[in-house]
């Protein structure tokens, strides 16, 4: 077994063998840029690892970069001595991190530091989650078993789902890096259960030491894990897969990533295209520049809009359901679709999704060809793209008290908050999708999707702050919010 085989790697003779071909060499791993070849000297860079191996320095363009930048250190052991040996016993050591039982108190101190973000979802439906290096604290203060421990804490809210994760190499030093062999038991401790639902991996802003660990562990890595793996070597390549905007970029990646683009003229021309060129809105008909919620949307419009606009433009419309969600029930309430394994967890063809998203917004009908994750996909789209969450920025921060009502006091809090609290239109459509989700949640023997797990998929598409990015913090209790109204649905929707 994988756990039980480690090839025997000698760092010192990897690295001669990586000399003068590292690159040339190394297995194609998908990347956004085919000219790039820069590699941003930071302290956790192959600098200390070179010394021996010889191999080719970075390009003079950027040994000049400033040291606000920089924090040069000699080696401070981030190869041990021993490193076979922690490689063979990172599934003993990390057996008992992986099974422990833990709650976000436990994590108090790093919670605080935004080092790792979930902001939403991207346009496949897929949460993102973001790792900024440049916000790890000292290694000093942290040890690496509670750092991994954090990690996967946070993971398990999502892993039941498609997800990505963005990881900012800018800001990694000699002061706040783990040791090498942190990465290898790390990778040990994502068993299955965080890999099968990982769907792409970018590594952003990668150096040398990236692609020589990878050359160091890849005898060991599954290939098809390998290939989940993007190197980006400058914010607008990343901009192609994902929208920046939701990212909440560092200001130190940022500043890097400007300075990167200042050494390389044709990166800083392509990213200049890049940035006159956006993306084109949902209505390409309507505009050739300009978000979409600039303009005066059509009647026919039912994304990116109000639940009010939607009923104002639909006189047909049936207890103020939206003509998008009702077909999405409709063909979802289908046994065969209804009886789907991972129906609202997995992703759909983005090409296929944001047509038929034109499509609705023209006015025009609109085909899932049979493909029930097509349909879930649209339908949580939907929801995310409401002006006003359907739960309301108003009740938002009565939501996040959830957790801290008493068992006894939940029902008559949740009915107060629901009947009272939500407009009716808003009260309409939330029962139509309760009612919906708890038939799916009744077929969890065969589609897998329990109330809790259709909980986590949808309680960031009802409730968001009015402002910023929700925090790790918030997800938990909006999650267990959403998963109570789905136990408890018959006795609160009672009109």
């Amino acid at each position: 077994m994988e756990s039980e085989h480690h090839p025997k790697l000698n760092p010192v003779r990897v690295f001669q063998a990586l000399h003068g071909n590292s690159v040339e060499n190394e297995e194609n791993h998908t990347s956004l840029s085919e000219y790039h070849d820069y590699e941003p000297r930071l302290e956790f860079d192959d600098s200390e690892l070179i010394q021996t191996a010889g191999l080719a320095p970075l390009p003079p363009e950027l040994l000049d970069i400033p040291e606000e930048f920089l924090e040069h250190s000699a080696s401070d052991g981030t190869i041990e001595e021993n490193f076979e040996e922690e490689l063979a016993r990172a599934p003993e050591v990390y057996a008992e991190i992986s099974g422990s039982s833990l709650e976000d108190d436990n994590f108090a101190d790093l919670n605080g530091t935004r080092l790792i973000e979930v902001v939403g979802d991207d346009e496949m439906g897929r949460r993102i989650i973001v790792v900024s290096a440049c916000r790890l604290p000292p290694s000093k203060d942290l040890h690496p078993d509670k750092l991994l421990s954090y990690f996967m804490f946070t993971l398990d809210k999502y892993v039941e789902q498609d997800y990505s994760v963005v990881y900012f190499h800018c800001g990694l030093t000699s002061k706040n890096k783990p040791p090498i062999s942190w990465l290898w038991k790390a990778y040990k401790a994502f068993d299955r259960k965080y890999k099968k639902n990982l769907k792409a991996l970018y590594l952003v802003h990668p150096t040398n030491f990236i692609r020589i660990v990878w050359q160091m562990l890849r005898p060991a890595i599954s290939v098809k894990f390998g290939r989940k793996m993007m190197y980006v070597n400058y914010l607008y390549e990343l901009k192609q897969h994902l929208n920046l905007d939701k990212l909440c970029i560092p200001r130190a990646v940022l500043e890097y990533d400007a300075l990167l683009l200042s050494k390389n003229p044709r990166a800083a021309e392509m990213a200049k295209i890049s940035n006159e060129h956006p993306e084109k809105p949902l209505d390409e008909g309507d505009t050739k520049s300009g978000p979409i919620k600039s303009l005066s949307p059509p009647p026919t419009q039912q994304f990116g809009v109000s639940l009010q606009f939607i009923k104002e433009n639909n006189a047909n419309m049936v207890e103020s359901i939206p003509p998008v969600v009702k077909q999405c029930v409709e063909f979802l309430s289908q046994p065969d679709a209804l009886e789907t394994e991972g129906i609202f967890r997995r992703s759909a063809n983005i090409s296929v999704i944001k047509e038929l998203m034109r499509a609705c917004n023209r006015g025009e009908p609109i085909s899932f060809n049979n493909d029930p994750h097509v349909a879930a996909v649209l339908l949580k789209t939907f929801l995310r793209d409401l002006e006003e969450p359907l739960m309301t920025f108003e009740l938002y921060d009565e939501i996040l008290k959830f957790q801290t009502w008493s068992h006894r006091d939940k029902p008559r809090q949740v009915k107060i908050l629901i009947l009272e609290g939500l407009p009716l239109d808003n009260y309409k459509l939330l029962k139509f999708i309760i009612n919906f989700l708890w038939k799916v949640q009744d077929r969890s023997c065969l589609n897998k999707m329990t109330s809790s797990n259709l909980a986590v998929v949808f309680g960031p598409n009802l409730a968001w702050p009015p402002k910023g990015q929700m925090s790790l913090q918030a997800i938990a209790p909006i999650n267990a919010f959403t998963d109570f109204l789905l136990e408890n649905q018959e006795s609160i929707f009672i009109i």
